[in-house]
């Protein structure tokens, strides 16, 4: 994207997040991470003018951290891409398959390949890492990995095939902006989030704000306030540009139905 020097993302080399940077910000140089928190630390800081994550997996749904983070944070999304996810089963060179114990990768891309797992390494003990392409460095003769297809590293083998348990899998990233420095003016979808009064009907009399207009909802999400018990926070994505005055209005009506409402990306 235009405008984005140097944009910070997940590392280490090679991860997918990695991968998104690259594609979203083409002229920029690349800070890798070593977690999500970290991401967000260097763009609120300036060491960073940009930041990419991912925010939901089409098989295992939103990124619950980065969904938190966001909300929480000096960042909104700005744009958006879709990438689709290949991940393949990486070991020494000379392991088999009868000699894996433990396989290593990020949590999401474990849950991703669960069936595969289940059926041909049921024993395998399964080892949450900050990112695929980090269990490449924890690799031995008795482990092995899950990372994705455009991983090259001397010495490891990745299988030939995919091993995830739907080929139709794709991750939307984002690229973050700081809020701080205002929110974009125009955009083709708008993602932000709201909680609700805690009464019957809150929610409904939000949706209801679009719904009317004629405004589809793309999106929608929910996650617990941790301090609030059993009460929720929803993440929502609309089709709608906030240049458009019927869609200004929605937001608009739509927050004062809510005890909190913030808008949280304007991107196309």
């Amino acid at each position: 994207m235009d405008g984005v020097s140097r944009a910070a993302c997940l590392g280490p080399a090679g991860s997918y997040s990695e991968l998104a940077a690259r594609t979203l910000c083409p002229h920029a140089s690349v800070a890798l991470c070593p977690t999500f928190p970290a991401v967000f630390d260097a763009l609120a800081s300036g060491r960073a003018d940009g930041a990419v994550i991912p925010i939901e997996n089409s098989i295992q749904g939103g990124v619950l951290q980065n969904l938190d983070l966001l909300e929480t944070r000096d960042a909104c999304a700005v744009a958006e891409i879709r990438l689709r996810i290949d991940h393949r089963l990486a070991c020494r060179e000379g392991v088999r398959l009868s000699d894996i114990v433990r396989v290593y990768s990020h949590e999401q891309a474990i849950g991703q390949c669960s069936r595969f797992l289940d059926e041909t390494l049921p024993h395998a003990e399964r080892i949450f890492t900050d990112s695929t392409a980090k269990s490449l460095a924890l690799l031995d003769d008795r482990s092995a990995g899950i990372v994705g297809a455009h991983i090259r590293a001397e010495g490891v083998v990745l299988s030939d095939e995919n091993i995830a348990d739907e080929k139709n899998n794709f991750t939307q990233f984002f690229l973050l902006r700081r809020r701080s420095d205002g929110l974009p003016a125009h955009g083709k979808t708008v993602f932000f989030a709201a909680v609700c009064e805690h009464r019957p009907g809150s929610l409904l009399e939000l949706l209801r704000c679009f719904s009317a207009r004629g405004i589809n909802l793309t999106r929608i999400e929910s996650r617990p306030i941790p301090s609030v018990p059993g009460e929720y926070r929803f993440f929502i994505e609309i089709d709608g540009d906030v240049s458009d005055s019927r869609v200004r209005t929605a937001l608009s009506e739509a927050e004062m139905h809510c005890r909190t409402f913030r808008i949280l990306g304007i991107y196309d």
